[in-house]
């Protein structure tokens, strides 16, 4: 019974999942409440109507549409939902590949939209499909970045539910790749946000089930009476009965049967009063388990023999076979082998029909797609002959039409000149005369006029041909000129723009670089100069005969007082960044700084804050460096409008990525210089990997991954750099 209970547990999980994606239709109702009137929002009605028809379980007519309006829709908010819906759809389906194409193009669509909450919203939960699909190809790995890049952008536009939603597939990511340790503090970090009942009654069952897989049984029911509590708060019975179940087979597990069989009858009782049979029957059976353990067979027997006959009333194949299989059992142990052989044969039997059922069912459903095909094709045929008759038909008709036509112009013809000659033969003769005449006065005035009309044309034409040859000249001329200006006021303000970015760039360095040298100066005069004076002159009053005498003792503890104040002092002097200052905050502000005086456009994102900020002073002096060098390769080569700059720190390994929309360059192409040399060398002096992706005129992202010491490693470092310092001390 244990592989149905746990696609009990599958059903729970896929059903809160799905509740997860409604949230895109409730707060974009709270969006467009405001603009009932607009364009967009009737087109948001749309929308929103196809959500529902999914919800409703209509998910092939919700796809349907979605695709046919999504050619129609105009607002990015309205295409990206669209898309999103498509990816739901294909998740549901296990065509991931389809999926991850759908939500990558309503994240594409998600960055015109012009409406803040909403746009992050959509792509918070972008990034959440993203992390789902990932986990179930089985790339935990991907799964897990996509999730974390989810709670960067929730925490940051402080979207608090989505945070714990991201929190909560993160867990699981974490629970598939068997770190129990972060996937328990996650679900616990999940409980502590009260807002949303179907996370904390996740969190409770899923850490239910880590303990009772680790065999802490104790804590393991624990979480299951928290997420029972909750259920039965809620009124979700179904969460109810699975919860009750995981309690008594944990009973079971630890052999406190009669525990176990309460659990169980708990469970018999939540699930037939809500109608969730196979629920039941699994009780049902594990009921039976338990009185098999007890050795009473015939209670056993029973239970098994009510459970298959409700199971025969549902029609439930498999838990047939399976009860009628307990049943052989119980015949075997009481050596009933007549009973056992006639169980046998009926799990045979029943075995034998499901797969007859399921041939039939193959049977029938080519049958059907035969003979489908057979009537698509004597349909086409008799569409084909309806229309070559119709045609016909109009034809004839047309012909007979235009007989008919004829046949009464000819007869109106015939009696027109009839008449036409009797009342007019006399007239003719008189008339004729004069048209003659009235002809040959009208031929000598239309040759006249042509004869002026071609004169006019062709003087017209002699004075237009050159007027417009002058025209075309000055138009190319102007064309010329314009484009020849534009071309260089383009060139002169690249050339100020390089230069003002160099100019930039050399007093920032200068100023950090000037202040850095002198400071080091000034230390290394006080160490060198006046410090190695103290120590002559102590070692000269050393050797001193009256060196015993309680003056010069004086005068040796004021110059080793001296000398260490002295030494202290160059120490001091020397250049730190992040002595009075945290780590994140100096980067951010020098980030931020740079940004602002080259006007292009900065994102910094951490996470997590903290850890980051207690790595270790030398490790964040070289990180600072290798971070000044890509700014400055992007400042000067780059052309970029925008910078984006985000630090993680997993599992000891701080990831520094930094991305830009430059122009980009060819990686086969490309020949390094002396900063990209330098800035791999200080990676490579920290163990770190370097991953560098360009593409002509779509930017560069470069990729950092450098493994940290743990805290407690950093305090051992600490100890022996403090120690070392006494040593020599104690030497000077």
């Amino acid at each position: 019974m244990t592989a149905n209970f746990k696609c009990l547990f599958i059903f729970l999980f896929f059903m809160l999942t799905i509740s997860l994606f409604a949230q895109i239709d409730g707060n974009n109702k709270k969006t467009f409440s405001a603009v009932k009137k607009s364009p967009e929002a009737e087109e948001k009605k749309v929308v929103t109507s196809y959500y529902n028809l999914f919800n409703k379980g209509e998910e092939k007519k919700a796809l349907k549409n979605a695709k046919a309006f999504l050619k129609k829709a105009r607002y990015p908010s309205n295409k990206a939902s669209l898309n999103l819906l498509q990816a739901y759809y294909y998740n549901k389906r296990a065509l991931l590949d389809s999926s991850i194409y759908y939500t990558d193009q309503a994240l594409k669509y998600n960055t015109k939209i012009a409406n803040d909450s909403l746009k992050n919203r959509l792509l918070s939960l972008g990034h959440n499909l993203m992390g789902l699909n990932y986990k179930k190809k089985g790339l935990f790995e991907a799964s897990k970045k996509w999730h974390l890049k989810g709670l960067v952008t929730s925490q940051k536009h402080k979207e608090t539910n989505l945070y714990y939603t991201h929190l909560h597939g993160l867990a699981g990511i974490y629970k598939s790749l068997g770190d129990n340790t972060n996937a328990l503090k996650s679900y616990k970090e999940c409980l502590e946000y009260k807002k949303d009942d179907e996370i904390r009654l996740g969190s409770y069952i899923n850490l239910g089930d880590i303990y009772s897989d680790s065999k802490d049984y104790e804590k393991g029911n624990y979480y299951y009476n928290l997420g029972k509590q909750l259920s039965e708060k809620t009124n979700n019975q179904q969460a109810r009965a699975v919860i009750a179940l995981s309690i008594g087979t944990n009973y079971q597990l630890q052999q406190k049967i009669t525990d176990a069989l309460k659990m169980y009858e708990e469970v018999v009782t939540i699930a037939d009063k809500n109608e969730l049979n196979q629920i039941a029957l699994i009780a049902r059976g594990n009921i039976g388990d338990a009185y098999i353990d007890l050795k009473n067979y015939k209670d056993a027997k029973l239970i098994f023999s009510d459970a298959l006959q409700k199971a025969i009333d549902f029609g439930y194949l498999d838990n047939q076979v399976y009860f009628y299989d307990e049943l052989k059992k119980i015949a075997v142990l009481q050596e009933d082998y007549k009973s056992a052989f006639e169980h046998l044969t009926k799990s045979a039997k029943v075995k034998d029909s499901v797969n007859k059922i399921q041939k039939i069912k193959e049977i029938n459903e080519l049958e059907i797609k035969y003979k489908t095909a057979q009537k698509e094709k004597e349909i086409r045929f008799l569409q084909f002959d309806n229309t070559t008759k119709k045609l016909e038909l109009e034809k004839q008709q047309e012909a007979i039409e235009n007989m008919n036509l004829q046949e009464e112009i000819s007869q109106k013809i015939t009696e027109n000149t009839i008449l036409f000659f009797q009342n007019s033969s006399q007239k003719k003769l008189s008339e004729i005369s004069l048209l003659k005449k009235d002809q040959q006065l009208k031929l000598l005035q239309i040759e006249q006029e042509k004869e002026t009309k071609l004169l006019t044309i062709f003087g017209f034409l002699i004075v237009l041909i050159p007027i417009i040859g002058l025209l075309l000249q000055y138009y190319k001329r102007l064309k010329t000129q314009r484009l020849l200006n534009i071309q260089q006021a383009e060139i002169s303000t690249q050339n100020i723009n390089n230069l003002l970015k160099d100019q930039e760039l050399k007093l920032i360095k200068a100023s950090i670089s000037g202040q850095d040298k002198e400071r080091q100066r000034i230390s290394q005069e006080l160490h060198d100069s006046i410090g190695g004076n103290l120590a002559a002159i102590k070692l000269q009053l050393n050797h001193l005969v009256i060196s015993n005498s309680p003056k010069i003792k004086n005068l040796t503890a004021l110059l080793d007082e001296t000398y260490q104040q002295v030494r202290n002092l160059s120490h001091t002097l020397i250049p730190k960044k992040f002595t009075h200052h945290k780590f994140c905050e100096v980067l951010e502000s020098y980030f931020n700084n740079i940004g602002e005086a080259s006007t292009i456009k900065t994102d910094f994102n951490v996470y997590p804050k903290k850890e980051i900020d207690a790595l270790n002073e030398e490790l964040q002096i070289e990180i600072f460096k290798i971070i000044q060098e890509l700014l400055t390769n992007t400042i000067k080569h780059a052309k970029a409008s925008k910078m984006d700059l985000q630090l993680n720190l997993v599992e000891n390994v701080l990831n520094v990525l930094f991305e830009d929309n430059g122009i980009g360059f060819n990686p086969e192409n490309y020949k390094p210089g002396i900063g990209f040399i330098n800035l791999e060398n200080r990676i490579a002096k920290l163990n770190g990997t370097f991953v560098m992706d360009s593409k002509l005129k779509r930017g560069t992202i470069a990729n950092i991954e450098i493994p940290v010491l743990s805290n407690v490693e950093n305090e051992i470092t600490k100890g022996i750099n403090v120690k070392r310092q006494l040593d020599n001390l104690t030497k000077l």
